[in-house]
């Protein structure tokens, strides 16, 4: 397993978006999370075909936090069934991952 991960999550708005990712940061679950805006999602949802303008949160953490982090998206998140996914880092500038590690908590 990879000891980094990739976590992505898309909120309503870019404000929504933002409020996550500085908590998340804050709390030191992430490293660093970025907002990208204009994100067009289309999606089934209780039996409709939906389309919605989001926000996509890129959220920059370790793979041993990731309990923690899933978490406290829930508890923050406004979705009944947030997009909350996981993607395993396979490489990365060393100097990079060092630095994500150090700006993250240990894990409980």
């Amino acid at each position: 397993m990879s000891e980094y991960l990739v976590i992505l999550v898309t909120a309503a708005s870019a404000d929504k978006g933002r409020g996550l990712a500085r908590t998340l940061v804050e709390e030191r679950l992430a490293a660093c999370a970025s907002v990208v805006p204009g994100v067009v999602s289309t999606f089934r949802w209780q039996g409709e075909v939906q389309e919605e303008s989001e926000v996509l949160v890129v959220i920059k953490s370790r793979a041993a936090l990731f309990q923690a982090l899933e978490r406290r998206i829930r508890q923050l998140h406004d979705y009944e069934v947030p997009e909350i996914l996981a993607l395993a880092v396979e490489h990365g500038s060393p100097p990079y991952l060092e630095w994500l590690g150090n700006q993250t908590r240990a894990p409980e």
